[in-house]
């Protein structure tokens, strides 16, 4: 087994837990998740404590075995607490509002950019140049952001464009004559 997968996974008070054949299904206050594990990988729940073990024993049942305690892992932080990404614009003129589910871009095109807003995302913006996208499944989380950033990605020059938070953009120096 995985190094990953021997560690076991604590469920705090406030997330219920079931698992019902090959179905590990998760409930907090922050959403319900549910995740399938692969055919070779059985969950077990004792006194508050998840643990992943393999039916088999071979190099590719070892390296599943890690992947799903880690889906598993982000299913639990998900629907107790959820995730988060933060965007910002930087750009003269750029700037972003919400109308109902649809995210309204300003980012220097002729014509404004709008964005739906899928089901299970809520999207925020504190200020004209910031996005905050929360939802209870990681992956769509992180699929959003990453849309709604390749609209507009950072460019190396002046750097405007639209860039995670923690993201530092490496900037370049301009042509001289």
């Amino acid at each position: 087994m995985s190094r990953i997968a021997k560690k076991p996974i604590k469920i705090p008070q406030d997330v219920e837990v079931s698992i019902k054949d090959n179905n590990v299904s998760f409930v907090g206050k922050s959403g319900k998740m549910s995740l399938e594990l692969h055919p070779a990988i059985k969950a077990s729940l004792d006194d508050g404590i998840l643990t992943v073990k393999t039916l088999k024993d071979d190099k590719e049942t070892n390296a599943l075995s890690g992947t799903m305690r880690a889906l598993l892992n982000n299913c639990l932080v998900g629907s107790s607490i959820g995730f988060e990404k933060k965007l910002q614009l930087v750009g003269v003129g750029y700037r972003a509002q919400i109308k109902g589910n649809i995210l309204g871009l300003s980012l220097g095109f002729s014509h404004p950019v709008n964005h739906a807003i899928p089901d299970g995302i809520t999207v925020e913006t504190p200020s004209n140049t910031e996005i905050l996208i929360k939802g209870c499944d990681k992956q769509q989380v992180g699929q959003v952001a990453a849309d709604i950033r390749s609209y507009r990605p950072p460019e190396p020059y002046k750097g405007k464009g639209i860039k995670y938070s923690d993201e530092h953009i490496i900037r370049k120096e301009a042509k001289k004559k």
